[in-house]
């Protein structure tokens, strides 16, 4: 099987190279078939610059500003069989690959594989306070599995998809801005095979936007726009800030 990571990208140019960094030191030595998309979404600092300037990185392009349009073209330009959705401001963790190959070589049914994040820049109450919040996610998770059969918890920025199963659903839905857009892709992959979430799966991600907008308030966004994305089948939230400040073309 082949892996393709697509790394949607607006002004990371301070967190992009350790991306990749964590990506390239993961693969070394591996041989697995795989390839490397950036897509460079509308950025005005050196983020196209900085992706490539590394041998055997894809840089594509997305002028329609937006994480979902950005995820899009990254789907739209892979050529792999499974497609690991990874952010700008995460790194892979040792094992991470290996993990994915396993999980989708012993399981055909899987077509979503997750884990949670680790705020590596945060402090140990964000942290805690983080652990809790995907305890909690994962009840409903498992609480849907039980009553419904179908499994609903994605984390956005560290999930991979079978590509042929993101085909059967006609990719990511770009009407969603931001908000619930993990939630929207785990309820109609699971419409088609399996969706698994996994603690041993973790990446390490910047927490910017929970030190910006609060623990609890972003807690909140999230678990009101996952009800809603399951209930309604869209968000509850329609706007979203940015974590970062866009620079001006020199």
């Amino acid at each position: 099987m082949k892996l393709s990571f697509s790394i949607p990208a607006y002004n990371e140019e301070e967190h992009i190279w350790r991306c990749l960094d964590s990506i390239f030191r993961e693969l070394k030595g591996k041989e697995y078939q795989t390839e490397v998309i950036v897509v460079d979404n509308a950025s005005t600092d050196r983020t196209a610059e900085i992706a490539n300037s590394y041998g055997g990185v894809k840089v594509v392009s997305e002028s329609q500003k937006g994480l979902l349009f950005a995820r899009q073209r990254g789907y739209l330009s892979s050529t792999g069989d499974l497609l690991a959705n990874i952010d700008g401001d995460t790194m892979l963790t040792p094992g991470w690959v290996e993990k994915v190959m396993e999980e989708f070589e012993k399981d055909p049914k899987l077509v979503a594989l997750s884990g949670p994040y680790i705020y590596y820049d945060s402090p140990f109450y964000v942290r805690f306070l983080a652990k809790g919040l995907y305890s909690f996610a994962f009840l409903i998770h498992l609480t849907s599995i039980l009553f419904t059969g179908r499994g609903t918890m994605l984390q956005g920025g560290n999930f991979i998809l079978r590509k042929g199963a993101l085909d059967q659903i006609g990719g990511f839905n770009t009407e969603i801005p931001f908000y619930g857009e993990d939630t929207d892709i785990a309820r109609r992959m699971s419409l088609v095979g399996k969706v698994k979430f996994s603690f041993r799966l973790t990446t390490l991600a910047s927490g910017r936007r929970l030190m910006k907008e609060g623990v609890f308030t972003t807690g909140f966004r999230y678990a009101i726009n996952h009800i809603w994305i399951l209930v309604f089948h869209r968000p509850f939230t329609v706007k979203y800030g940015d974590v970062r400040t866009p620079q001006k073309p020199s």
